[in-house]
């Protein structure tokens, strides 16, 4: 007879796990080390449901959010130009689950990610909204439909 039960949640996937307690842990402990990698295959975007509430289910990023920001760079071109480099950054933050951002956040993606830095990230930014590819949203901003599909 199954004494212990666990249920949930880790980006889109779901985890139910009933039986000894002592199974359920192990099986805990394979998932949360496991947890950084499935996160990154299967992130959850919120959504405007049909009737105005607000939903969840995978993000079309995931693929995005699977690979590291240096191949990401080297697939979409964008090591050379500053401006696309930016926004290229931006939109694999945007997929890693982070919509809201800032000129900082970007740079330190690229600094972790042993990738050159930019020369100016903020005026990056304003070239990047000045074509419609990023919004600003007070302190921070965040990349438009129109940027995601321009890369």
């Amino acid at each position: 007879m199954a004494d212990a039960k666990i249920q949930f949640k880790l980006g889109g996937i779901e985890f139910v796990g009933e039986g000894e307690k002592d199974w359920i842990a192990r099986q805990l402990d394979k998932i949360l080390e496991k947890a950084p990698k499935l996160v990154a295959l299967a992130p959850v975007r919120p959504t405007t449901g049909g009737s105005g509430g607000v939903t969840t289910e995978p993000g079309p990023d995931a693929q995005i959010a699977a690979k590291t920001l240096a191949v990401f760079l080297k697939e979409k071109t964008a090591t050379k130009n500053q401006v696309k480099k930016f926004l290229a950054t931006a939109i694999w933050l945007d997929a890693k689950g982070k919509q809201r951002m800032t000129t900082s956040d970007v740079t330190k993606a690229l600094k972790d990610s042993n990738q050159t830095r930019l020369g100016n990230p903020s005026d990056c930014l304003n070239q990047n909204k000045t074509k419609g590819y990023c919004e600003k949203d007070g302190k921070e901003f965040f990349v438009t439909d129109d940027g995601k599909n321009y890369l």
